[in-house]
């Protein structure tokens, strides 16, 4: 893995490109230095050996020159040339005069008979040999000696110098490119545990650590990066515990909580928004919420928030709510990187009931009152006007005051009862109460009603069966019950009441009655306030509407619950379960 690392093969290439320029340049420099130290050395023996033979040459006759050139080649290994001014060669060691040319052109020639030391390097045309020349003048005998070595040996020598430096030099760059590619290796391993690191970083994985390094660059950056992780870490576990608490808020809110962009998209909903849209969780990120929702007027209001930036706060009925109400607070959610909308869902399903039930509770009221104080006026009105001398109608006129004002004391008291069950401070201790008890009581209560409407009233075995709760609620709960049955049945129909244990630890009190029965529209509303299925009837028997009310609330007051079952015409079957004591 290290050697195809890209900084690997970097660092090595350009090791073996500065050691191949730092070799080449020290051959070149060696190899000028050792060209021009032996040139020097080879200037200085000429010169040395042409100051000693200038003064024998004085003393040798002309016809002898040839032979003396010939015995101090011999002698001193050195080419000697006499030559005129004139340029004509009088005498050569390796050469016949005669056939030589001219020398008068030569450079170390010209320099010598203008009196100074002339030095050439050239390639001799005569002996076909590369030559050092050294031409010293003699101005007393009137020519020039010429000194000159063959420069194959200087070449030889320093080829062969040049060659051990080659040698060396590839041995340097043998060791060199050893030394570079393992501290290459080296470097790059520690890169790359560096960037391995790093990259953990990016993925928020910190269970590796960074072995020390050295105390160089590299080992500054990865302390740095192992601090910048430990405190990147910190951050992480921070930001994910404050995650995972608003994560805990948000879904436990009974408030729905939707976040979207500008583009309309999902960010962020819980559970309580899920549940309120019939979506089911997860919802997708960035999902368009035209495919999440369908209500024109709450998209509408988004937009309008997105568009304006200015909250709004808005009561709707969604889609797909299943009729519940929601009071909506939108809004605009600024952050740097884009626009988006925050909308908060308060389900006010259970306001809107409660508000309805109480406006028709005044409604209802006010209703059931005026009725019976109208007519107490009007008969009283009547009375007062004359009518108390009438022997004939004056009693009726009191007797229909009387039952008025019954009536009016009927509504009364049931008002009173429901709203001491609706106190919690007005709840007395739960006691132990025996249900065959209860229900004696409550057969025995409406015995006589029973008899004017020729009803039968039966009842099955109550065992030990108990419950707990107050007594004298449940009494009057199966009071009313029983009254009803009776009150709305048929002449000769029948009233039944049944007790039984249910299996999971529950007592079932059930009254069923032969009577005209309940319209299925109206089952869902017989237990609000002043509720009638029939109200003409209702007040011929003298109700007041609240009895049924008065039966839920004892009921679920005792931990219960009730549920009724009627058909039209054939009767109805209310069903009181109590947890058994």
């Amino acid at each position: 893995m290290t050697g195809q690392s890209p900084i690997f093969r970097k660092l090595l290439f350009s090791a073996v490109l500065l050691i191949g320029v730092t070799l080449l340049a020290v051959d070149f420099y060696l190899t000028r230095y050792m060209d021009g130290h032996e040139t020097a050395q080879a200037e200085r023996q000429l010169e040395a050996q042409g100051g000693i033979l200038i003064g024998e040459i004085g003393r040798i006759p002309p016809a002898e020159l040839e032979n003396w050139a010939r015995q101090i080649q011999q002698r001193v290994q050195t080419r000697i040339t006499i030559i005129a001014t004139s340029g004509k060669v009088l005498a050569d060691s390796q050469h016949d005069p005669e056939s030589m040319e001219n020398h008068a052109a030569r450079p170390e020639v010209v320099q010598a008979m203008s009196g100074q030391r002339g030095i050439a390097r050239r390639h001799s045309a005569t002996l076909d040999v590369d030559f050092l020349y050294l031409a010293l003048p003699a101005h007393a005998d009137g020519f020039v000696l010429r000194l000159a070595v063959p420069l194959g040996e200087m070449q030889t020598t320093i080829a062969e110098v040049r060659r051990r430096i080659m040698l060396a030099s590839l041995f340097a760059a043998a060791l060199s490119l050893v030394v570079a590619y393992l501290f290459a290796r080296a470097l790059s391993r520690r890169i790359g545990r560096i960037q391995v690191f790093a990259d953990g970083l990016l993925n928020a994985n910190f269970s590796k650590t960074l072995a020390p390094e050295p105390a160089d660059e590299l080992g500054m950056l990865a302390r740095s990066l192992s601090g910048v992780a430990d405190q990147l870490k910190n951050m992480l576990d921070a930001l994910r515990l404050e995650a995972s608490r608003r994560e805990a808020i948000l879904a436990s809110m009974l408030d729905g909580v939707l976040a979207v962009d500008s583009e309309m998209r999902v960010t962020f909903c819980n559970g309580a928004f899920a549940r309120a849209v019939g979506a089911s969780m997860p919802i997708a990120e960035r999902l368009p919420l035209l495919e999440l929702l369908h209500d024109p007027a709450f998209l509408g209001s988004l937009m309008r928030v997105l568009v304006t930036g200015e909250p709004i706060r808005q009561r709707l009925m969604l889609a797909h709510s299943a009729g519940r109400v929601f009071e909506v607070q939108a809004s605009p959610l600024d952050d740097r990187v884009r626009r988006g909308v925050i909308a908060i869902f308060h389900d006010i399903t259970e306001i809107e009931r409660l508000e309805r039930v109480r406006r028709d509770f005044v409604a209802n009221v006010s209703h059931e009152l005026r009725t019976p104080l109208a007519a107490i006026r009007g008969y009283a009105e009547t009375l007062l006007d004359g009518a108390l001398e009438d022997p004939g109608n004056n009693a009726k006129f009191v007797q229909v005051i009387h039952s008025q004002a019954v009536r009016l004391n009927n509504i009364a008291a049931d008002l009173l009862v429901l709203s001491e069950l609706e106190s919690e401070k007005a709840r007395p201790a739960p006691e132990r109460i025996s249900i065959r008890d209860a229900v004696e009581t409550a057969l025995r209560t409406v015995e006589s009603a029973a008899g004017v409407h020729d009803v039968r009233l039966s009842a099955g075995d109550c065992g030990d069966a108990a419950i707990a709760g107050n007594r004298i609620r449940l009494e009057q709960a199966l009071v009313n019950l029983l009254d009803n049955a009776v009150k709305f049945n048929k002449p000769g129909g029948e009233v039944r009441l049944d007790v039984a244990r249910s299996g999971d630890g529950k007592v079932a009190i059930t009254i069923r009655d032969t009577g005209s029965g309940i319209p299925e529209e109206d089952i869902p509303r017989i237990f609000e306030r002043f509720y009638r299925t029939d109200k003409a009837r209702s007040r011929a028997v003298g109700g007041t509407g609240l009895g049924l009310s008065i039966v839920r609330h004892v009921t679920e007051s005792m931990g219960g619950t009730v549920a009724v079952e009627s058909q039209l015409g054939s009767g109805s079957t209310f069903t009181l379960l109590f947890p058994e004591a």
